[in-house]
C-alpha cells in the first residue's frame, strides 16, 4: 500500500510565493551502507522478468549493458575526450551533450520511426503522436498509472512505467509492438547507469533507488535512501556520482554510481518540492527545479553545496536542454510557461506564455531542435512550441493526467533515462 498520495493535482500555497535570495539550506553527510538483498516483497520474479523482457525484443542484448555498446552517435572530431566510469563511453568535458546535435542519429535508431509517446496517468493508457501532423495515430492500455515513457540505455526499448501497476511496458520503437508487463515494484521513474550495466527504478513510495539488469529488470541491489518523493536524477560528467531529488521531503541526495553508496544529503527549506535535475554542458553546475520555491536551486556537484537560486516562474518542473547547448528550458507548470535559460550568463532571457489554460509539465526536444513537446498535466492536452520563438504550433488532446512524454527517436549514443536524457 502507497504511504502517500501520489502527485499532487493541485499546487500547494507556498506555490504562490516567489523566492528572491537564497533561502537556508544545509547539507548533512553521511555514508550507510546499501541493502543487498533481493526480497520477495518487491513483488518480482527474475524469470519473470526474463520471459517478457525476452517477448520484447529487449533481452537480445547482453546481460551486460556495457558490453551492448552504446549506439555510433556523433562527437565533435576537435573534441578532447576523456574516460569516466568504467564501461561508459568517452565523454567531452566541454559539452557532455555535444552528441547531442540536430539530426545526428545514433545509427542504432537510423530508420525508427519518429512518434511521441505520451503516459496518461488516470486514463491508463499510452497516446502516440505523429509528430509531423500533430495528430494522436494510435492510444494503447497499459497498466494502472503509467508516469513515464523511458528509452533504454542501448536505445532498443521505451519503458512505461506503470507505477500502480508495479510494472514496466516495453515497447519495441521500430515495430511499434507493445510487449508483456515486466513485474516491477513502484517504478514511479527509470534510469539507466553511463556504464549500460544496470537500469535504476525510483521507486518513489518504497523509499529505495532499486538497481536492476538494463534487460530482464532482475534486482541487482537495493539502496534504501533518507527521503520521501525520490525520483529525478542527473549524471557527473565522469559518470561516477549522480544528484537525485526527494520531492515530498524537500532534499537533495548525491550516490556513487558503482558502490551504490550514498555520499551525502542537502535538505532545501522547508516546504520546498524538488523536481527536475539537469547538469550544465561543462559539467560545472547542476540545476534543480524547485516547484514550490518556483524556480532553480544552483548546485556545485563536487563540493555538494548549494550556490544560488533563480526564479523562473509558478511550479517550476521540466528541465530541457537546447540542440545546441546553449540553453535550458523550464516548464512552469502552475503558471502556463516555459522559461528561456542562458547557460552563457546563467540567466532567464525569454519567457513563452502557451495561451488560455496550460500546464506544461514534462518532455523533451525534437530531433531537429525546432520542437519543444511538453505534456499538459492537468489539461488532458500535449503542446508544440516553436524553440525559435516559443509560440505554440499545436495543442493536441491526449488521455487524462498527461505526464512524462518522450520524444523518439532523439540524438545521442546513449541514454540516461527519464523522458530522454542522451549523451
Amino acid at each position: 500500500m502507497k504511504t502517500f498520495t501520489r502527485r499532487r493535482t493541485t499546487l500547494g500555497a507556498a506555490a504562490a510565493v516567489l523566492v528572491v535570495g537564497i533561502p537556508t539550506a544545509y547539507a548533512v553527510f553521511s555514508s550507510p551502507s546499501s541493502a543487498k538483498q533481493q526480497t520477495s516483497a518487491q513483488g518480482d520474479t527474475a524469470s519473470g522478468a526474463g520471459r517478457a523482457a525476452s517477448a520484447s525484443g529487449s533481452a537480445s542484448a547482453s546481460a551486460s549493458g556495457a558490453d551492448a555498446g552504446a549506439g555510433a552517435g556523433t562527437v565533435s572530431p576537435d573534441a578532447q575526450l576523456r574516460s569516466g566510469l568504467p564501461g561508459m563511453p568517452a565523454y567531452d568535458p566541454a559539452d557532455l551533450y555535444s552528441a547531442d546535435r540536430p539530426n545526428e542519429m545514433s545509427d542504432t535508431v537510423k530508420g525508427m520511426p519518429s512518434y511521441v509517446y505520451v503516459p496518461n496517468t488516470v486514463s491508463n493508457t499510452v497516446s502516440i503522436i505523429d509528430p509531423a501532423t500533430y495528430k494522436v495515430v494510435r492510444t494503447v492500455p497499459v497498466g494502472d498509472q503509467p508516469q513515464h515513457v523511458v528509452p533504454s540505455w542501448d536505445l532498443q526499448t521505451l519503458w512505461v512505467n506503470n507505477d500502480l501497476g508495479n510494472s514496466l511496458t516495453p515497447i519495441d520503437p521500430r515495430t511499434g509492438a507493445f510487449g508483456a508487463p515486466v513485474s516491477v515494484h513502484d517504478p514511479y521513474n527509470l534510469y539507466f547507469t553511463p556504464d549500460g550495466k544496470s537500469a535504476m527504478v525510483m521507486a518513489e513510495a518504497d523509499r529505495q533507488i532499486v538497481f536492476r539488469d538494463p534487460h530482464t529488470m532482475a534486482v541487482q541491489d537495493v539502496l534504501h535512501v533518507p527521503c520521501a518523493g525520490v525520483n529525478h536524477a542527473d549524471f557527473s560528467p565522469d559518470g561516477r556520482y549522480f544528484i537525485t531529488s526527494c520531492e515530498f521531503s524537500g532534499q537533495l541526495l548525491k550516490v556513487d554510481t558503482a558502490a551504490h553508496k550514498l555520499l551525502g544529503v542537502i535538505q532545501l527549506r522547508n516546504g520546498s518540492m524538488p523536481q527536475d535535475v539537469k547538469i550544465s554542458p561543462d559539467g560545472s553546475v547542476w540545476y534543480i527545479a524547485d516547484m514550490e520555491a518556483n524556480g532553480l536551486w544552483t548546485v556545485d556537484g563536487t563540493t555538494f553545496k548549494l550556490t544560488g537560486f533563480l526564479p523562473t516562474g509558478l511550479g517550476a518542473h521540466g528541465l530541457y536542454v537546447s540542440r545546441d547547448s546553449k540553453f535550458l528550458y523550464v516548464s512552469n507548470r502552475g503558471e502556463g510557461t516555459i522559461s528561456v535559460l542562458s547557460f552563457a550568463s546563467g540567466k532567464v532571457g525569454e519567457v513563452w506564455k502557451i495561451p488560455g489554460k496550460a500546464s506544461p509539465d514534462m518532455g523533451g526536444v525534437s530531433a531537429d531542435g525546432k520542437v519543444l513537446w511538453l505534456s499538459g498535466r492537468y489539461n488532458a492536452e500535449v503542446y508544440a512550441l516553436s524553440t525559435t520563438d516559443g509560440h505554440l504550433i499545436a495543442r493536441i488532446k491526449v488521455g487524462q493526467g498527461p505526464h512524462g512524454l518522450c520524444v523518439y527517436p532523439q540524438p545521442g549514443r546513449y541514454s540516461l533515462g527519464h523522458t530522454g536524457v542522451f549523451r
